[in-house]
């Protein structure tokens, strides 16, 4: 499994909102099990949404447990005095004491309106409550969605960023190599056609006959250059060193690099003051100060 494409497929702060199936949760769990920087990435995104939604939570106005309260009471009483009113209707029909039966109907009939006319009262202000409870338990509710959004939305860009860096520094660091080399190039290619160098061709003795090497050396300004063309392949721990013969006395030329010996670049070497013939021996790395002539491999003169 690619752990860091499965944390950064979303389904971690997807588990974290809570609108994963039963399955999913379940395959989360199972993976974060298994792998500890799923299980890390996992608790941080818990752990930042439980600290965004502290620091973002609403405190209620003080007087809003009281109006609840008083709004579920008042929702109680309301169905009280459901059953008053119908038999209210068969207490002025009593025809035979109506001086003892007025006194008591008359508060009677007067009450019930009133009790009628408080529940009227009373029920504006229950729905009143019930609107604003619903309305700040859905602010809170969107207040929380809103915040996990923007803390997703944060992290993917957070990341997106990263790679986009990661991406920006490669190509940098691409074009800086490629415009190297166009450089190299540039300069080999002016040595190349410059009319001051002359071109000593090195070619093989007979313990290598199919080594090929040039030699462009420049004796206004004693710059050698060596282009190699074919040398065979170097025992370990050994290194190609390029000789400059001068009345027969052999001058260190320096060492071929790597790159040099095997054709990729042309390799600018230690100056030469004079210099009849050009030759290259495999020495240890890091040369003699003596070439080893058994190991002669090129030779060319002037």
């Amino acid at each position: 499994m690619d752990v860091q494409h499965y944390i950064e497929s979303g389904i971690l702060e997807e588990y974290a909102l809570g609108v994963l199936s039963a399955d999913e949760r379940a395959e989360v769990e199972q993976v974060a099990g298994h792998e500890p920087a799923v299980a890390r990435e996992l608790a941080a995104i818990v752990s930042g949404l439980d600290a965004y939604a502290e620091a973002h939570a609403v405190t209620p106005p003080a007087a809003l447990r009281e109006r609840v309260l008083q709004a579920w009471e008042d929702s109680i009483r309301e169905t009280e005095p459901a059953a008053t009113p119908v038999a209210a209707p068969a207490m002025p029909a009593a025809p035979a004491a109506p001086r003892m039966t007025v006194a008591p109907t008359e508060p009677a009939a007067a009450s019930v309106p009133a009790e009628g006319e408080a529940v009227v009262r009373q029920l504006p202000a229950a729905a009143s409550a019930g609107r604003t409870r619903w309305l700040i338990a859905a602010s809170i509710a969107l207040l929380l969605v809103s915040g996990l959004g923007n803390y997703l939305l944060y992290n993917r860009l957070k990341k997106t960023e990263n790679s986009l860096e990661l991406a920006q520094a490669e190509q940098s660091r691409y074009a800086a190599t490629q415009q190297a080399a166009l450089n190299e190039r540039d300069q080999q290619l002016a040595i190349l056609r410059n009319q001051s160098f002359k071109a000593v061709e090195l070619k093989g003795t007979p313990k290598a006959p199919e080594a090929l090497a040039r030699v462009y050396y420049n004796a206004s300004t004693k710059a050698v250059y060596v282009d190699v063309r074919n040398l065979p392949a170097l025992p370990e721990g050994k290194q190609y060193q390029l000789w400059a013969l001068d009345n027969g006395q052999p001058v260190d030329a320096g060492m071929l690099n790597t790159d040099t010996a095997t054709g990729d670049s042309i390799q600018q070497m230690k100056n030469i003051a004079s210099a009849q013939a050009f030759a290259m021996t495999v020495e240890d790395i890091g040369g003699k100060p003596a070439p080893t002539m058994s190991t002669l491999t090129v030779i060319g003169n002037i």
